[in-house]
């Protein structure tokens, strides 16, 4: 079994679920001031948003869209040092709705400038204990690298230009022999594809990661904002599995019992399908939500998640379609750490 040095996954990312009051709401208990919040509305059609210390309260994009980012002034209105406050946007607090919030830790605030690429950030929060940072900058329209401060290779990395309707692009470690030659895009169900200005054909490194002349990794003079994530033993695995069309399906073996994963179909279209461990308590019935859907949460029976992993429990061609090759992305807590911190199986 792995082990971590993350003793308390929760310290860095954490789900919370909430209910709308339709004013003035302020969401405690996520264990930690949040950098980057994701909240969606469970009951209803509506918005994914997205807001981050970087970019500042009120400012959100989309992840089910390609829109600009807007200005909410009802949207999340205050980071809190155990959780955030929310305004009375109908996306995001309709009274007596049921509503989730995905939270993660980056620098503890907005952040410094990183100097190492051939574009200076403007602002760059990072978390090199969870390896997840968050970087802005102005782009220039040409190929250049990016300091994104995490000390180690980043496995995934999303790219969204704020000032005009582009694709929210995704690198993704394990997706295809030379990920840096490929592309996903999180707003569609759109499939792999090729694509030299994206990432230059060029690997992260440890220091920098590298943006073509794409309007959508590095538009000439607009802001950028890039979600950086490196794998870390027992908190956080981007890998891949085939899919067999059978509800005994595959085992996915993260080294850490899961409690938020992502799924997503690369070599055809398929939605990008999210499942966490607070919104069901019990196997088999993982409720779902699609992060480029605006849908309402859905019931399913898909996956088991484990005190090591995930099970496909679903012939679903958007999460387990015979011979395809779907990405994760998961985040949880480890069995073993080094303060023998307990985890149990659901």
């Amino acid at each position: 079994m792995a082990y971590t040095t993350i003793n308390k996954s929760t310290d860095h990312f954490n789900t919370k679920l909430y209910t709308g009051n339709g004013g003035t709401n302020a969401i405690t208990g996520v264990g930690f001031q949040p950098d980057l919040v994701w909240i969606k509305d469970r009951d209803a059609t509506g918005y994914h948003f997205w807001t981050d210390a970087v970019r500042g309260v009120t400012k959100t994009i989309f992840s089910n869209t390609n829109g600009a980012e807007g200005t909410e002034a009802a949207g999340l209105t205050a980071f809190g040092t155990d959780g955030f406050t929310v305004g009375s946007h109908t996306n995001i607090n309709t009274s007596g709705r049921n509503i989730a919030s995905w939270n993660w830790k980056a620098g503890g605030g907005q952040g410094s400038s990183n100097t190492d690429g051939s574009i200076n950030t403007t602002y760059t929060s990072v978390n090199t204990t969870a390896g997840f940072s968050i970087c802005k900058w102005t782009g220039t329209g040409s190929a250049a690298t990016i300091g994104h401060g995490l000390g180690s290779v980043p496995k995934m990395i999303i790219v969204k230009t704020l000032d005009s309707a582009t694709a929210w692009t995704v690198y993704h470690g394990a997706n295809t022999s030379e990920p840096q030659t490929d592309r996903l895009y999180l707003n569609t169900t759109d499939a792999t594809s090729d694509s030299d200005s994206s990432w230059n054909d060029t690997a992260p490194t440890s220091t920098l990661f590298s943006v073509g002349a794409s309007n959508e990794t590095n538009k000439s003079g607009s802001p950028m904002i890039a979600y950086c994530f490196a794998e870390k033993t027992g908190y956080s695995k981007f890998g891949q599995y085939y899919g067999n069309e059978n509800t005994d399906g595959t085992f996915i073996y993260t080294g850490m019992k899961p409690s938020f994963v992502i799924l997503k179909k690369t070599g055809n279209t398929g939605n990008w399908m999210i499942y966490d461990n607070k919104r069901e308590g019990y196997n088999v019935d993982n409720d779902h939500l699609k992060a480029n859907e605006p849908d309402a949460e859905g019931t399913s029976d898909d996956i088991d998640i484990l005190s090591n992993g995930f099970k496909l429990r679903t012939s679903g061609g958007g999460e387990n379609q015979d011979g395809q090759t779907f990405i994760y992305i998961a985040f949880g807590q480890s069995l073993v750490g080094s303060n023998n911190v307990p985890c149990t199986a659901r």
